[in-house]
């Protein structure tokens, strides 16, 4: 019987191609315009690592002013002191951990004709790669004994060891970096995770580094901090780079790498009790407010998917409500001309069930042929958002359509077709097949 209602179904479409097409242009466009931006929230608000979502925590401790809040209405700051960045460090108590901070250096290629350029860089110790999964195309990053020796190493990005070597095994050329040379150790391979959850304070969509060199050579040697920088306390006058360095500034991330629930605990007591040690050296004036957060708390803490997005979205299902609304109207108006075929059916000894199954069969291929079409409205949407906001580099990895949205897309849309259908199909069912079949 199904094949035979696909078959009728089919007829119907064709007996009544506008009525049909209107259908589904209805459904099309209600599911492009949710879908446009219901795949933007999805990219922004995913998680890149939740393999380890439960092992990697970012580290807070509050040392903040005693009479002003970093943020109402009691939340801690959102990066760490240098100071606090090396003792929690140096203490070793995390299986892994790492310390970062976003910089630049001058890239110097080889060759005569070759001009010098800037590029994103980020300090960093060797634990930043294991812990958050960073694939290698060549080599490795350097070992933690680098991290403490201060050697000129760099990892690439795939992007510049194209740009620099034509996409060659560089590991162990030299690089000149701002008139310093830098072996290379390795090379990564394509890694873009969105958002950019271990850094969500200096823009959690921008594309990651090209360039990752250790953070105590960073510290050394002097490296311009490019990332938000604040401070409650005045350095010192005349302080220069060591008391920025002592400063209650915070400019640092942190995060740890904390295999079980038992050395989660273990280390937030180790946190607590670095504090309330800082206390009596007169630091940290506020109450205990320290916290570890997964990536996906730390993302949600920091509201990485905007307000204005999850309006929009509102926005975006109100208007597939009114476009399904639309097409329940359209398919009434459909019901109304068939109501003769449907009584002369129930004459014949068809049972309403049977009738329901033909047209919500009709109504589903509705929406298979809208929620097609829908996707490539959707599409089309996103391609537009891009235009809009071409100015903005890190645009292009929000407007990515995987196919898991492809198929909510269709899925969204045959259940939006088979939910506009249940009220003109119950009217349809319904008809009392003499007061059609008297008038013959």
């Amino acid at each position: 019987m199904f094949r035979y209602y696909l078959k009728l179904g089919t007829l119907s479409i064709r007996a009544n191609p506008m009525l049909s097409a209107l259908m589904v242009a209805a459904i099309a466009v209600g599911i492009g315009a949710c879908m446009t931006i219901f795949t933007v929230r999805h990219v922004m608000s995913g998680n890149p690592i939740e393999s380890k979502n439960d092992q990697l925590y970012h580290v807070q401790v509050d040392n903040w002013n005693p009479d002003d809040p970093y943020d109402e209405p009691d939340g801690a700051p959102v990066q760490v002191t240098y100071v606090d960045a090396k003792a929690l460090f140096d203490a070793g108590r995390a299986f892994r951990q790492t310390t970062s901070f976003k910089t630049s250096r001058v890239v110097q290629p080889d060759g005569e004709d070759a001009r010098p350029y800037q590029e994103d860089a980020r300090a960093t110790t060797a634990d930043f790669f294991p812990m958050f999964e960073v694939p290698f195309l060549y080599g490795a990053a350097w070992d933690r004994s680098s991290d403490e020796t201060q050697d000129h190493v760099v990892v690439l990005s795939r992007e510049l060891n194209e740009k620099l070597y034509g996409g060659e095994d560089s590991v162990g050329r030299t690089l000149m970096l701002n008139d310093a040379a830098y072996r290379v150790s390795g090379v990564l391979d394509t890694w873009n995770p969105v958002p950019k959850y271990y850094d969500v304070n200096n823009n959690p969509f921008e594309a990651p580094a090209q360039l990752f060199l250790p953070f105590s050579l960073a510290i050394a040697s002097g490296f311009d901090n490019n990332g938000n920088t604040s401070c409650w306390k005045p350095i010192e006058e005349g302080s220069g780079r060591e008391g920025f360095l002592a400063s209650e500034c915070i400019w640092i991330q942190m995060w740890v790498e904390l295999q079980n629930a038992s050395a989660k605990q273990d280390y937030m007591d180790f946190l607590n009790a670095y504090v309330e040690e800082q206390k009596l050296l007169g630091r940290f004036p506020r109450p205990l407010n320290n916290h570890l957060r997964t990536p996906e708390e730390w993302m949600k803490y920091n509201e990485v998917v905007d307000e204005d997005v999850d309006v929009l979205l509102g926005l975006a299902i109100l208007f597939l409500v009114v476009c399904l609304l639309n097409t329940i109207g359209l398919l009434l108006a459909k019901a109304m001309r068939r109501a003769k075929d449907t009584s002369l059916r129930r004459a014949l000894g068809a049972s309403r069930a049977e009738l329901f199954k033909q047209h919500v069969i009709e109504a589903g291929m509705i929406g298979v042929a809208g929620g097609a079409l829908g996707v490539v409205m959707t599409w089309f949407g996103l391609r537009g958002i891009e235009n809009i906001f071409i100015e903005y580099e890190f645009i292009q990895h929000l407007v990515r359509m995987d196919w898991s949205m492809v198929a909510l897309a269709v899925v969204l849309a045959i259940a939006s077709a088979l939910g506009a259908a249940l009220y003109p199909t119950w009217r349809t069912c319904n008809i009392t097949p003499a007061s059609h079949l008297r008038l013959q």
